[in-house]
């Protein structure tokens, strides 16, 4: 599956637009716990653990959106975007990474 930011594929024609397609992640908020007990794992201003674990998240939520675009019938996602939520409130410290992108199909 492609997946890009930009809204066409370069040198090659979208034939079919399925539609919006989306993924989320959810961080809890006991990352944030662990996170902050082990401070001295900071490293020139940058927690690697929270990054491993924003990764990870980020590519959970891709892959909820390509398995959705698949279904769809597309090989190919366009206008890709990656958003990072504090949903705070009775959520407590959770962050949720959230994709959407347009499933399109093109010929190969």
């Amino acid at each position: 599956m492609l997946i890009l930011t930009s809204p066409t594929i370069e040198g090659k024609k979208i034939i079919e637009y399925h539609g919006l397609v989306t993924g989320d992640a959810l961080l809890g908020a006991n990352l944030y716990k662990d996170l902050f007990s082990g401070v001295r794992d900071v490293v020139g201003g940058r927690t690697s653990k929270y990054e491993e674990e924003l990764t990870t998240a980020r590519s959970i939520a891709l892959k909820s959106m390509t398995e959705k675009a698949e279904e769809k019938g597309a090989n190919a996602i366009i206008g890709t975007r990656v958003a990072y939520h504090n949903l705070g409130g009775t959520m407590g410290n959770t962050i949720m990474v959230t994709v959407v992108g347009t499933a399109v199909s093109f010929q190969e």
